[in-house]
């Protein structure tokens, strides 16, 4: 009897693979469901090494590593690699891998899903920058409402979408796998001081507006406490100034980008996560930054800003404060509320690991299933 051929699925990102966990858990899911998958991305010259993965991946080698000649060169190798690649599904992930991918689905008649990370056309990177922002846009108004499949991470965006299009994408929340992680490092192993409150600030993308400069000023004012920023971004080298200039290298530690089994063993022996994004734009605005489920699977307390998407979560589970204002004096004030009520601090504690369960990928994940079996029969 003849084998059945497994469907092709050729999934597009902009980035090196390295930390996206919501694409890495989606080709994961297609793998395990009987897709064949290959995940396609970029090289950049400090990319790490991969690790072992269940699906196929390549990644790009590119003359540019940033800006217009980077997106420039990335959508034409994208596009002549899908188009002498054979699939029968193309995925593509953010607005900046959208073009080739509708291109060829159209030219080679083959299916497209998309999933949209976040509001593309409002990130702040480009909101200064009006022929960007004005290309951008073009590129998404053009394809946008010819879409078929189309997902993103959350109700508030999803709702914008509607509003703009009359296309309302299908909810898929970035949330981490039920029973993914074995918390086997201990404080000592991982060098991180036992006898003071442990505040984490982790993400690929630790970028200007995303409270991290005010959660190091902050630091000025809490005593027998250090704060561990673990991720990559703009702002890095800003913070870097900050620790020199107001002496707070024994109270801040920088720590680099990593595997995310490995950055969720320092989260799991931190007690407050930190999720700060400021109301200073549309994409953040109604942000649910990944973080915020990684610190409820980790079981700490959480200090988050005021955000829509946030504020569902946290009174959900009743596992951290929200704060007035993304502040300095504000973090630091509510910093050093749960470090002199230690109670209140082991109840938020207790109720982020009660309720971490409630955003599982193993749930999320079933709407994208069904777009694929369907597309698939």
């Amino acid at each position: 009897m003849k084998k059945q051929q497994k469907t092709k699925v050729i999934v597009s990102v902009s980035n090196d693979l390295i930390t996206d966990q919501r694409v890495l858990k989606v080709c994961d899911s297609l793998h395990e469901n009987n897709f064949d998958v290959l995940l396609v991305g970029r090289l950049k010259k400090n990319s790490p090494t991969l690790p072992p993965l269940a699906f196929q991946t390549k990644r790009l080698h590119l003359i540019f590593e940033r800006g217009f000649l980077f997106y420039a060169e990335f959508n034409i190798r994208l596009f002549f690699f899908l188009l002498f690649h054979s699939a029968d599904i193309l995925h593509s992930n953010d607005l900046d891998t959208l073009l080739p991918n509708f291109l060829v689905a159209k030219l080679k008649r083959k299916k497209l899903v998309y999933d949209t990370h976040e509001y593309f056309t409002e990130v702040p990177e480009i909101q200064k920058r009006p022929l960007v922002k004005k290309v951008w846009s073009l590129i998404e108004k053009s394809i946008f409402p010819n879409l078929k499949y189309v997902f993103t991470v959350n109700d508030s965006i999803a709702d914008l979408y509607f509003k703009k299009y009359g296309i309302r994408p299908a909810v898929m929340r970035n949330v981490p796998k039920a029973n993914n992680l074995v918390f086997d490092k201990t404080k000592k192993e991982l060098q991180i001081p036992e006898n003071k409150t442990i505040l984490i600030l982790q993400g690929n993308g630790i970028n200007i507006n995303r409270g991290a400069e005010e959660a190091v000023l902050a630091m000025q004012w809490i005593d027998d406490a250090m704060l561990y920023l673990i991720g990559s971004g703009d702002v890095i080298p800003i913070i870097e100034k900050i620790i020199q200039e107001r002496n707070l290298e024994n109270k801040v530690i920088l720590l680099p980008r990593m595997p995310y089994r490995e950055m969720m063993q320092y989260t799991h022996n931190a007690d407050i996560g930190l999720t700060l994004d400021k109301d200073s734009n549309i994409n953040y605005q109604f942000s649910l930054p990944n973080k915020v489920f990684d610190y409820l699977r980790a079981g700490i307390a959480i200090i988050s800003s005021d955000l829509i998407e946030l504020r569902k979560v946290i009174e959900s589970t009743a596992s951290g404060v929200l704060l007035d204002k993304v502040s300095p004096e504000c973090i630091a004030q509510e910093v050093n509320k749960l470090i002199s009520s230690p109670e209140k601090l082991k109840e938020l504690k207790a109720n982020a690991q009660l309720h971490a369960n409630k955003y599982a990928w193993e749930e999320e994940v079933k709407a994208l299933l069904e777009v694929y079996r369907n597309i698939k029969k």
